[in-house]
């Protein structure tokens, strides 16, 4: 092998006032780098041992600013900290072009400077240029007549880490700030798993999303859909399921999978992304871990728990509501990202969304939605037969810290969504209540489930179509960000 490598044609850094331009250029970037590398491949496949290395690089966009000047202080993104250069490696502009215009734009309008585009010094890893449903794939180590790694580059842990969100004081190679949330090969590693878990591409998800943990939701969003669709008013336009089976029509086939994906997801989709995406992440802490790590690099504007709980007070009854506005972690995942003396601070417009949307469905209101809704700590812990442990520790724990709730998901989605800069919020429905003799029995299910499933949904499909309808600033929160965070939201 000799030490050749060949690049696409290389261009200089160009600036740009104007974001739509600016997007144009990274996505003219991006694509020559992939086809580059995607031709390659397909020569080396056909071609025998290549003589050469072969490598392209992702478009990074670069600013730099010399002004404290004052940034509207209601805004908590569009603009840096401090003076200072700041850059980001970028992927699948396509995919990410209403978003990249957006904050592009905030830069060049808060701080009145230009910004830069132009090849950046990160390879592609050839997995992620080639990308999920190429035509030709990447095979396993050993299949080619060559070592793959001898020619093209492949993915790097050293870029795929979170020190960026995880306020780490992250600093590029080159000195630069961090100007987004994620490096580009962060970003196309998450694509790749949302594929892979979920059974539909990144393309399908839209910036309002739902977590469940029961396939009873999925029954009841698939013929709400249906329903949306009939509907010319409703203004969602597509649903789509697992296998990115997409149907306009609201009598459309669903097929179901020969092979379910771990965590199947469905997208009822508007125009500029701004319908309901419902994810059933399973059971547990891990997988909502999972889910949340990798549609957080998507930039959804909120995401919300819809689950199950268990009572922990005399006073509830089974399908009474539970409003989170504290969690209680045990569930330990985050712990190493997120300590655990971190607070996780109930978000104002998503409390308010969720309690309106009780009302609405209900037609309760005031002093009377207590008789079925409470607002409260919801405890999260990683062991599902707790009750099959010393109650002695556990209850005490849970009664000191005046939790209302215990389930298996709340506090990992709310974690993450603060780590991740993702507004948050919890809607539980009381399932159980094992601290009173009322364990979650098959025929009480049964009939809980049956009763309840619907209501509990479309309070969280209105608490979404409600913030849909606020501003972004007002959604993301200030209390989401730190001393200093990066420009993209």
């Amino acid at each position: 092998m000799t030490s050749l490598i060949e690049t696409p044609s290389s261009a200089d850094l160009q600036s740009f006032d104007d974001a739509e331009a600016a997007v144009a250029q990274l996505q003219n970037l991006y694509t020559e780098a992939t086809t580059f590398l995607s031709d390659r491949f397909s020569e080396a496949v056909k071609g025998g041992v290549p003589d050469r290395r072969y490598r392209a690089f992702y478009p990074e966009i670069r600013v730099t600013t010399t002004s404290f000047g004052q940034i509207d202080s209601r805004l908590s993104f569009g603009h840096v900290a401090e003076p200072g250069r700041y850059s980001t490696t970028v992927t699948r502009p396509d995919l990410f072009a209403n978003y990249l215009r957006q904050q592009i734009d905030l830069l060049i309008k808060n701080h009145g400077i230009t910004v830069e585009v132009g090849p950046s010094t990160t390879p592609i890893p050839l997995h992620f240029a080639m990308g999920v449903g190429a035509e030709v794939a990447v095979p396993q180590e050993g299949v080619l007549s060559f070592t793959l790694r001898d020619v093209f580059d492949v993915p790097d842990l050293s870029t795929t880490n979170d020190a960026i969100v995880n306020g780490y004081e992250f600093v590029h190679e080159d000195g630069s700030g961090p100007l987004a949330p994620f490096t580009a090969q962060r970003i196309d590693y998450s694509l790749a798993r949302l594929q892979h878990y979920t059974a539909t591409a990144a393309e399908h998800f839209q910036n309002y999303v739902l977590f469940t943990n029961y396939q009873f939701y999925v029954d009841e969003f698939i013929a709400f859909a249906r329903a949306a669709l009939a509907d010319p008013d409703s203004g969602y336009t597509s649903f789509v399921a697992p296998g990115n089976q997409v149907i306009t029509d609201p009598d459309g086939v669903i097929e179901t999978l020969p092979k379910p994906p771990q965590m199947p997801t469905y997208h009822l989709t508007c125009a500029k992304g701004a319908g309901i995406t419902l994810v059933n992440i399973g059971v547990g802490p891990s997988n909502a871990k999972t889910a949340t790590d990798h549609i957080a690099v998507l930039r959804p504007h909120a995401w919300l728990m819809l689950g199950h709980c268990a009572g922990l007070r005399n006073t509830q009854s089974l399908g009474d509501f539970v409003l989170a506005h504290a969690y209680l972690r045990e569930d330990h995942v985050l712990d190493d990202d997120l300590p655990i003396w971190v607070p996780i601070p109930a978000l104002a417009e998503i409390q308010i969304a969720l309690e309106h949307a009780v009302e609405e469905v209900s037609e309760l209101t005031g002093y009377d939605l207590k008789r079925i809704m409470r607002t409260g700590t919801v405890a999260t812990i990683d062991n599902r037969n707790w009750e099959l442990r010393d109650q002695s520790g556990p209850v005490q724990r849970l009664s000191q810290s005046r939790a209302i709730a215990l389930d298996m998901e709340s506090a990992t989605i709310a974690a993450n969504g603060f780590r991740f800069r993702v507004p948050y919020g919890t809607l539980l429905c009381v399932s159980d209540k094992p601290l009173h003799g009322e364990l979650k029995l098959p025929g009480m299910a049964s009939a809980f489930y049956t009763t309840q499933v619907q209501r509990h949904l479309k309070i969280g499909i209105r608490a979404m179509e409600s913030l849909r309808e606020t501003p972004l600033e007002r959604i993301h929160s200030r209390k989401l960000r730190s001393f200093t965070e990066t420009a993209f939201l």
